[in-house]
C-alpha cells in the first residue's frame, strides 16, 4: 500500500509539474511527500523523533540523499540544454559543486542557534561554487536563521560600494523558496566613527536598537537566512565588511550541541532539494533566456525577489550565441545609480572563469565614451578596435551561454529606466566599419 500511494503521489505531482509549470511542480512534489509521511507517521502512532530515527538507523534517509543525486543527472538532459561534450562536462561539474555547497549549508552551517555565514557561491574560493548567475563582484554570504528568534550581527565596514543586508522567510531548498521580510544597505544604517555596527534582526525590534539597524523577520514560516552582499568596485583590491552573527535569544529546547537524527534526516533532506531543484530552476530559465537569444530585455522583478534576488536591483537575464568569428556588441547609457555591471555565464548560469579572464565589467572598471555611454564587445579574441572606446570580455571558449546585466540602486525606474542596446556582427565587419 505505501508504494502504490507513494507512486499515485509522484504521478499526480509529475502531472502538476508539467501542467502548472516546474518550479510549481517541484514544490508539489515535495509537498506530496510530506502529507504522505504525516498520513503514515499517523497510521502508525509514531512521534516525529521515532519516524527520523528509523530513517537513519536503516539507512533510507542516505539511501534517500544518494537517489535524489543520481536524479539530478537528468536536468543535463532538459530541453534546451546543449547536448555537446563541452557543456555536459560543464553541467556535471556544475552538479557536483552544488553537492559540496549543498551539504555545506545544510548540513554543516544549518544550526539556526548557532548561525554562521557561509559564503557559498564563490568563485574565489580555492574550490569555487557557483550558481544563479553569480555576480563576480559580489561576496555573498549566508545564515541560517529561525523567525521567531532575535539575532545580533556586529561587523566592520570595510570598503564594498554596497553593503546589503536581507532577511528571508523560506530556505534554499524548501516548499516555498524564499521571500524577502526586510531589506537594508549599511547607507541606510547608523554605523560607528570607527566603522563598526550592529544590526538585529527579530520578529520585534529590541528597545535599544535604532529603527536604521533592525531587520524584521516572520514567526511563521519559522524558517528563514539572513542575505548578506558585499558589492566591490574591484574585489581583489578592496578590503570585505568583517561579520559575526549570534542568536540572542534562548532556546526554549536547550542549547544542547548534540547531533539528533531529526537534525540529519532534515538537513540531508533540504540538501537533495537543493541539489536537485536549483540546477532544474535555472535549467528552465536558461531554455526560456533563448527566446531572445543575444538580446538583453528586463527580467521579471517580483520572480527575482521570489528567489532572493536584490529588490534594489533591475536585472537583464538573457542568453548568448556566437560564433568563433562573430562579436555581441552591447551599448548603453548607465543611469545615475550606484553600481552597474554586466557579466557573462555558462550555459547553468554559473559566471565564467574570472579569476583568470576577463568576463564582466562594472561602473569602476568600464571604459567610457565622451558622452557617458558604454560598449561592451563580447567575443573570443578581442578585435582590437583601436579608433572605438569599447571594452572586450571573453568567451573563454565558450560559444554559449547565459548573461546579465544589472542597474544598481538606479534613481530612475519604469519607463525612464535605460535598456541595452545588442547587435550581434562578424569581428570583419567590425573592423571593416572602424577603417572607414
Amino acid at each position: 500500500m505505501w508504494g502504490t500511494l507513494s507512486l499515485a503521489i509522484l504521478v499526480t505531482s509529475l502531472i502538476f509539474l508539467f501542467r502548472k509549470g516546474f518550479r510549481s511542480g517541484i514544490f508539489a512534489i515535495a509537498i506530496g511527500y510530506r502529507a504522505l509521511v504525516h498520513w503514515y507517521r499517523n497510521l502508525r502512532g509514531l512521534t516525529p523523533d521515532d519516524i527520523h530515527e528509523r530513517r537513519i538507523v536503516s539507512g533510507q534517509a542516505w539511501d534517500e540523499f544518494c537517489d535524489a543525486i543520481k536524479a539530478a543527472g537528468a536536468v543535463l538532459s532538459m530541453p534546451g540544454t546543449p547536448q555537446d561534450p563541452f557543456n555536459q562536462a560543464e553541467g556535471y561539474r556544475y552538479l557536483s559543486r552544488l553537492i559540496r555547497g549543498g551539504l555545506e549549508n545544510f548540513v554543516e552551517c544549518s544550526d539556526p542557534l548557532r548561525p554562521r555565514l557561509n559564503a557559498i557561491a564563490n568563485g574565489l574560493r580555492p574550490a569555487p561554487i557557483k550558481l544563479g548567475s553569480d555576480s563576480p563582484d559580489n561576496l555573498y554570504e549566508s545564515a541560517v536563521i529561525d523567525g521567531r528568534f532575535t539575532y545580533r550581527l556586529k561587523g566592520t565596514r570595510g570598503t564594498p560600494k554596497i553593503l546589503g543586508f536581507g532577511t528571508q522567510a523560506g530556505r534554499y531548498g524548501g516548499d516555498g523558496g524564499l521571500k524577502t521580510v526586510d531589506y537594508k544597505t549599511i547607507d541606510d544604517m547608523v554605523v560607528n566613527a570607527d566603522g563598526t555596527f550592529e544590526v538585529y534582526l527579530g520578529p520585534r525590534k529590541p528597545d535599544a536598537c535604532p529603527d536604521s539597524n533592525y531587520l524584521r523577520t516572520l514567526e511563521t514560516p519559522a524558517e528563514g537566512m539572513l542575505l548578506v552582499r558585499q558589492t566591490f568596485g574591484v574585489r581583489t583590491k578592496e578590503t570585505p565588511a568583517q561579520l559575526e552573527i549570534e542568536c540572542i535569544t534562548a532556546s526554549p529546547g536547550g542549547s544542547s550541541s548534540k547531533l539528533t537524527c531529526a537534525a540529519l534526516d532534515t538537513a540531508l533532506s533540504s540538501a537533495q532539494l537543493f541539489i536537485a531543484g536549483a540546477p532544474a530552476m535555472f535549467a528552465h530559465w536558461a531554455a526560456g533566456f533563448q527566446k531572445h537569444k543575444n538580446q538583453l530585455p528586463l527580467f521579471d522583478q517580483e520572480l527575482s525577489n521570489s528567489v532572493g534576488g536584490d529588490p534594489n536591483i533591475r536585472y537583464f537575464h538573457s542568453y548568448w550565441e556566437l560564433k568563433d568569428d562573430e562579436a555581441l556588441v552591447i551599448e548603453a547609457t548607465p543611469p545615475p545609480c550606484k553600481f552597474w555591471n554586466f557579466q557573462l555565464n555558462n550555459h547553468w548560469m554559473e559566471s565564467l572563469d574570472y579569476r583568470y579572464f576577463p568576463i564582466h565589467v562594472n561602473k569602476y572598471t568600464a571604459k567610457y565614451k565622451r558622452d557617458g555611454s558604454i560598449m561592451i564587445i563580447v567575443s573570443k579574441e578581442d578585435p582590437h578596435l583601436s579608433q572605438e572606446t569599447y571594452t572586450w570580455l571573453s568567451t573563454t571558449d565558450h560559444n554559449c551561454g547565459t548573461m546579465s546585466f544589472r542597474w544598481i540602486l538606479p534613481e530612475v525606474d519604469g519607463p525612464d529606466l535605460p535598456h541595452p542596446h545588442t547587435r550581434v556582427e562578424s569581428i570583419a565587419q567590425l573592423k571593416e566599419t572602424q577603417a572607414h
